[in-house]
This record gives C-alpha cells, structure tokens and sequence, in this order.
C-alpha cells in the first residue's frame, strides 16, 4: 500500500511538524511505501539548524526520524 503525508506545520508546532514524519517512519515499518509532501510553514524543517533543534512533546527529534527518512528513501516533495 502506498501512503502520502502531508504536513503543514513547521518550527511554530514542533509537535504537529513530527508527527508527519513520524507516520511515514511507522508506514515503512510496517512494509508500506511512504512520500512525505511538505507544505507551507513545514518547509522550514529542512533546514539542518531547524531540524537539530526540532522536537515534539514525548516524540523522537525530527532529524532522527529525517534520517529514517533518507535511510529507506522516502520521497520528500516541497
């Protein structure tokens, strides 16, 4: 099955700025096919000074799950 996330969010919702990610990481672990579509305000996380410093509430940093990312090639649209 193949899946598109979509986030909208970026620095000013550390939280809802991950959880994109952290669908597409789960999506891949479970045998699916992942693409993240970055929109608005969530481009921002691509940015490596934003990512590093980057963490939702009780969630993993968002360049560990951007590592995931890259690691198992999910496709990142802006």
């Amino acid at each position: 099955m193949k899946f598109l996330f979509t986030s909208t969010h970026g620095s000013e919702d550390p939280t809802r700025a991950t959880l994109t990610w952290l669908q597409a990481k789960g999506a891949v672990e479970a045998g699916h096919e992942a693409t993240i579509s970055l929109i608005g305000d969530s481009v921002v996380v691509l940015r490596k000074e934003v990512a590093d410093n980057l963490q939702g509430v009780g969630l993993p940093p968002i360049s560990a799950l951007m590592q995931f990312a890259k690691e198992n090639n999910i496709r990142v649209f802006t």
